[in-house]
C-alpha cells in the first residue's frame, strides 16, 4: 500500500524585462521577448487547490496497539512463514528461488502445511535444476497436501522452466516481471520483493490484511479484493510502514482478528475498532 498526482503550477520566468535599446543594435523580435511559462511539479499534498490526503481516524493508535499485541512474535507466520522456509546457507539465487516457491505453495494454505512441504522439497535439494528434473507426479507427492496442489505442480514446473531460460535460474527483480510468471499474483510478487530482494515496491495484501483493513476502516470505502485493498492502503499509509504492515496484520489475523468469531474481548483495539463486538 498511491499518492495523488502532483499538481502543476505555471510560473512566469523572471527574465526578459524590456530595457532601452542600444543605438544601432537590431531590434529583438517581439516573440522572443515574451515571457515563457515553466511547469513546476509539486509533491503530493502541495500546490494550489490540492486536497488534504485522507487517512483513517486514530489509525496510529490502532497500529501501535497491534504492535503491542504482536510483540510476542509467536503467531504461525512468525515461526513458519515464508521467511523461515528457505535455506539460509544456499547461494543467493537459490535462496531467492526457494522464497518464490514457498510463496507459490503458501496460497490458500496454512503456514504449517507450507513449511512442511518446503522442508520435504529441501531434503531433495531444492534448486531450479532439481525441480526441472523432477516429474510432475513426484513433485505432487512431495508438496501434497498444500491447497490446490495439482495446479501448483503445473505452475511450479512452468515457472521454473521460465526462470531457467529467461533469468539464468534466478527470479525477476521487479513486481511487473514476477506477476507474469504462472501462479504468481500481486501479493506473492510484493512479498518476493520484500524477502528475496529486500526491496519495497508495494504492500503485500493477503486475506488477513484485506479483512482487517476493512474492519478497521483503513480503506476510504469498502474493498472487495486484496488488490483493491492494496491500492487503497498505498494511497495514504506512509511508505516506511509498507513492509511492516503485512507481518503485523497477518499474525494479528491468525491470533486475534480471526475470519470467523474474532476475539474482540482480547483485542486492545476493542474500544476504538469500528467492527468490534463490545459487551
Amino acid at each position: 500500500m498511491s499518492a495523488a498526482r502532483p499538481g502543476l503550477r505555471r510560473l512566469r520566468s523572471a527574465g526578459g524585462g524590456a530595457g532601452s535599446q542600444l543605438r544601432g543594435t537590431p531590434a529583438v523580435p517581439r516573440q522572443s521577448r515574451r515571457r515563457k511559462s515553466v511547469a513546476i511539479a509539486y509533491e503530493a499534498g502541495q500546490g494550489e487547490g490540492a486536497e488534504p490526503r485522507w487517512e483513517p481516524p486514530r489509525w496510529r493508535e490502532q497500529l501501535q496497539r497491534i504492535r503491542q499485541m504482536r510483540s510476542g512474535r509467536d503467531a504461525p507466520v512468525d515461526e513458519m512463514g515464508v521467511h523461515r522456509c528457505y535455506d539460509t546457507s544456499a547461494p543467493p539465487e537459490v535462496r531467492r528461488y526457494q522464497v518464490l516457491l514457498a510463496l507459490m505453495l503458501s496460497s490458500q494454505t496454512k503456514d504449517q502445511v507450507t513449511s512442511a512441504a518446503m522442508l520435504r522439497l529441501r531434503r531433495r535439494g531444492l534448486t531450479v535444476d532439481s525441480v526441472l528434473q523432477m516429474d510432475e507426479e513426484s513433485l505432487g507427492h512431495i508438496i501434497y497436501p498444500v491447497g490446490f496442489w495439482r495446479n501448483k505442480v503445473k505452475y511450479i514446473k512452468q515457472t521454473t522452466a521460465i526462470l531457467k531460460q529467461k533469468y539464468g535460474g534466478d527470479i525477476p527483480s521487479t513486481v511487473e516481471e514476477l506477476v507474469q510468471l504462472p501462479g504468481v499474483g500481486p501479493k506473492m510478487a510484493h512479498l518476493a520483493m520484500h524477502i528475496a530482494w529486500d526491496s519495497v515496491a508495494g504492500i503485500a495484501v493477503d486475506t488477513h490484511v484485506h479483512r482487517i483493513s476493512n474492519r478497521l476502516q483503513w480503506v476510504k470505502k469498502e474493498t472487495k479484493s486484496p488488490e483493491q485493498t492494496r491500492v487503497a492502503l498505498e494511497e495514504w499509509l506512509p511508505r516506511d510502514l509498507w513492509k511492516e504492515i503485512n507481518w503485523l496484520l497477518v499474525g494479528f489475523g491468525q491470533q486475534t482478528c480471526l475470519p470467523v468469531s474474532p476475539r474482540c474481548s482480547q483485542c486492545l483495539n476493542q474500544d476504538i475498532c469500528p467492527a468490534a463486538k463490545r459487551p
